[in-house]
């Protein structure tokens, strides 16, 4: 039932892309595993990460991914009976440990496990601190960590700015998946993590190598010369701003 209701969902995201003319690349597909567990370890610039992603992921390889989300979507009146029914992961921050052990378990039975490392959406739109749940995930299960950058999806909708709705249509975006990152049970979280840091860096600046970066624009990443922050700001240190 719950592949039933993702079928669904995706080809109404699908609809929903093609309606807003979002100009999709995909590289690296060729990493995605045809079947067995993954974790799938997404960049975060963007509230629609997980629908890209998802969407290149089934495109590929016929196969959904259970996301690691917050639960206050689930709370959510119309978009927890959705998440719930596709076979997400509800992840209270009381309590992570339940979330944990439910990831591991799905990847044990072959599931794609998606997870940001970040935690957050990025305002800076460079990557983050890594927390080391992938990798710890990656170590008890037995599965590799496929790394996957996305470019460009913040122009569409993000935390820190808001995009009217014509702007947001023509968006080129890129989605870029890395060769899977294999962990053993005695590797140490920290370092696998600094490596899978290390890993989708270089993808992202890749990814921005081959877009048309407009010198100053609010999307633009600072050390590219454009008018994000250099550091990102915190939710509550962003409110502060926008209160000021």
């Amino acid at each position: 039932m719950k592949d039933r209701v993702y079928g669904w969902v995706v080809a109404l995201g699908t609809f929903a892309l093609r309606l807003m003319d979002v100009r999709r690349t995909v590289w690296g597909a060729e990493h995605l595993p045809a079947e067995g567990g993954v974790v799938l370890a997404v960049s975060h610039f963007s509230y629609v990460d997980f629908v890209l992603s998802e969407w290149a992921i089934w495109r590929t390889t016929r196969r959904h991914t259970r996301f690691l989300a917050t639960r206050a979507a689930f709370d959510n009146r119309f978009s927890g009976p959705l998440m719930s029914a596709m076979g997400h992961i509800p992840v209270d921050q009381a309590a992570g440990a339940s979330a944990y052990r439910i990831a591991v378990r799905a990847l044990r039975c072959g599931e794609i496990v998606g997870v940001f490392p970040e935690t957050r959406v990025s305002g800076s739109f460079t990557l983050l601190p890594f927390k080391n749940g992938a990798a710890r995930m990656a170590a008890q299960s037995g599965c590799p960590i496929v790394p996957c950058v996305i470019w460009g999806s913040h122009r569409i909708k993000t935390r820190t700015h808001k995009t009217a709705l014509r702007q947001a249509r023509h968006i080129p975006v890129q989605i870029v998946f890395g060769e899977p990152i294999h962990v053993r049970p005695d590797d140490d979280p920290s370092v696998v993590t600094e490596t899978l840091h290390r890993v989708m860096t270089g993808m992202l600046e890749q990814a921005m190598d081959a877009d048309e970066l407009t010198p100053g624009g609010w999307w633009v990443p600072a050390h590219r010369g454009g008018g994000a922050p250099a550091a990102d700001l915190d939710p509550e240190a962003l409110d502060q701003r926008k209160a000021s």
